[in-house]
């Protein structure tokens, strides 16, 4: 468990609000994205969106894909090419200006595209059955300005997630995730990968583009805002990043890319992208199988020749 002075969800929703205004080209390492997708996404939108990978290249035509933490949305506008009018893309964050800025460009997308089914909801990821504008609305009339009011609205949010959830469960194929599951505090993350699991069907799929470490992140570290912010404090270590789908119940884990140069070294610690695909029942597969991308050699510990 962190013992971060600082808020770790302001120091995030601060620098990205920020970001969604004015491009943070250092936020994250470089992606090459299939040119092909982008064609139909303003220049604007994609200035402004951050990541480290490209899960939308592992969805298939029809899925229904869960963006977590879909900032500006490229990933989003990417994956609903990919689907088609048949599949349904879901995006989720809890920044106000990034939804703001991934709404603004949804009619030009569409009439690019040709199709809608893209949808933007406010939430944390680590809590997806509570639809943060419900809940907003609730608050509109009875806000909460003293204890009673406030155990109130945590009543008011608790039934939400009973009568209606956000994302229900086991509706969705795939969830894809680009650099943001590192953001979220450390006494949440059992919470995010259980929440994971229990919104994918039976034979869904997770596919996580994030930022590793090849080691421990020490507390100074972690307890620097900007760093945090920056995917850096908040890294998993490669080996518990795989760790973490199997201990929330999921059957296979598979390396699909691992950055070999470190995207940055900081006191001594790389820390680099890696996707990884997890399987909530079994594939084709014997468990724990590891396919490698043609550029790497990993298994599900994180252990690289």
């Amino acid at each position: 468990m962190t013992s971060t002075e600082f808020n770790v969800e302001q120091a995030v929703a601060g620098r990205y609000s920020a970001a969604s205004k004015k491009t943070e080209a250092a936020l994250c390492c470089p992606v090459d994205y299939d040119a092909q997708w982008l064609t139909a996404i303003p220049a604007e939108l994609i200035r402004r969106d951050y990541g480290c990978g490209d899960p939308a290249k592992y969805v298939q035509s029809g899925d229904h894909v869960l963006d977590l933490g879909s900032g500006g949305g490229k990933i989003c506008y990417i994956a609903s090419q990919v689907v088609g009018p048949e599949g349904q893309i879901t995006g989720v964050d809890m920044n106000d200006d990034m939804l703001s800025l991934a709404r603004q460009f949804q009619g030009q997308v569409i009439e690019n595209i040709g199709w809608d089914n893209v949808s933007f909801r406010k939430g944390r990821i680590q809590d997806l059955k509570l639809d943060l504008e419900q809940l907003e609305e609730y608050l509109k009339t009875s806000p909460a300005h003293d204890a009673n009011s406030w155990v109130a609205a945590e009543q008011q949010a608790d039934t939400l997630r009973h009568t209606s959830p956000m994302i229900a469960n086991e509706g969705v194929d795939v969830v894809v995730s680009n650099c943001v599951l590192n953001l979220v505090k450390n006494e949440d993350r059992i919470q995010l990968f259980n929440e994971i699991f229990r919104v994918l069907k039976p034979g869904g799929r997770a596919v996580i583009s994030d930022i590793v470490s090849n080691g421990p992140v020490p507390q100074h570290l972690q307890d620097d805002a900007t760093l945090w912010s920056g995917c850096i404090s908040g890294a998993f270590e490669e080996h518990a990043f795989a760790n973490a789908f199997t201990n929330a119940g999921f059957v296979s884990v598979e390396i699909l890319v691992r950055q070999n140069e470190p995207w940055q070294t900081v006191e001594g610690i790389e820390f680099r992208s890696m996707t990884i695909r997890a399987w909530k029942h079994h594939k084709p597969q014997t468990p724990d199988t590891v396919n490698l991308s043609d550029d790497n050699c990993c298994d599900p510990n994180g252990n690289c020749c």
